[in-house]
């Protein structure tokens, strides 16, 4: 049965973030992911988890200057010292809160750059990032995302990103699969989860209803159906609820409840 991590970035927002961690595991989850947990001190969403009994199983590593609209920088040539140090500052959160997966976001490129250029750049920050995460037994994560929700981002497909993990060659390196996005850009979902979860290469899923974000029993994907094709093929990791409730967070649960069984 799926392993579903409330993302506390986009639910609960009724709350405090701090907060959240209650709220979450007052509706039965047992695990959270987020974007970004740098405003606050790592000890201090540690103390959150453990007083709640959760675990965290994703966050985002540093992604810029997010206000001005940088979504990262694995990608962006130039800027390899900073990224050194955003991997640096992600590694010590991740020790800190016991978090086995940070997403490495890859940046954005404009049409006219240098794509060749910017793969080199990716492909070599990944692996530095890959080998610094790796002593602490942690992962790094890529993820494919669709153009709507951030135009320009320099990855988007879930073959460029499986081209990439296998370019990187490093064990600790895996694709973050979103349906939401893999959906909106290339859609045959379930082929794809068929095609790339026996891979061994997919370290970690997402989920939201399409096309409007909101809870996954509301829109175009068959969520029932693709949780069976999940557990068909063996995907044993956490599915992480990355998505904006409708309403209220808990009132929007009915979907979760078979699956708290």
């Amino acid at each position: 049965m799926p392993r579903f991590a409330a993302n506390i970035s986009m639910m609960y927002t009724e709350h405090d973030f701090l907060d959240r961690f209650a709220a979450a595991a007052k509706d039965g989850f047992k695990a959270v992911e987020f974007l970004f947990p740098y405003e606050f001190e790592a000890k201090d969403i540690k103390q959150r988890l453990d007083d709640n009994g959760l675990i965290n199983v994703l966050f985002n590593g540093p992604p810029g200057n997010w206000d001005k609209g940088e979504r990262g920088m694995a990608s962006l040539p130039g800027r390899e010292d900073e990224f050194k140090r955003s991997i640096a500052q992600a590694l010590q959160y991740a020790q800190v809160i016991g978090t086995p997966n940070v997403h490495v976001m890859a940046g954005l490129i404009a049409p006219e750059d240098d794509r060749a250029r910017h793969r080199e750049t990716y492909v070599r920050n990944l692996r530095y990032a890959a080998e610094q995460f790796a002593g602490a037994g942690v992962k790094a994560l890529i993820e494919p995302i669709n153009t709507r929700d951030i135009p320009g981002l320099f990855l988007n497909y879930q073959a460029d990103a499986h081209a990439v993990v296998e370019a990187v060659g490093a064990s600790n390196l895996k694709v973050q699969m979103d349906l939401y996005h893999c959906q909106i850009v290339e859609g045959d979902v379930a082929m794809r989860l068929r095609k790339y979860v026996p891979t061994g290469n997919v370290g970690h899923m997402q989920i939201a209803g399409v096309p409007l974000r909101h809870e996954p029993d509301l829109g175009e994907v068959n969520y029932p159906y693709l949780f069976e094709v999940i557990d068909e093929i063996k995907y044993t990791g956490w599915i992480g609820c990355e998505y904006r409730p409708k309403g209220k967070t808990s009132d929007g649960l009915g979907w979760l409840k078979p699956y708290l069984k």
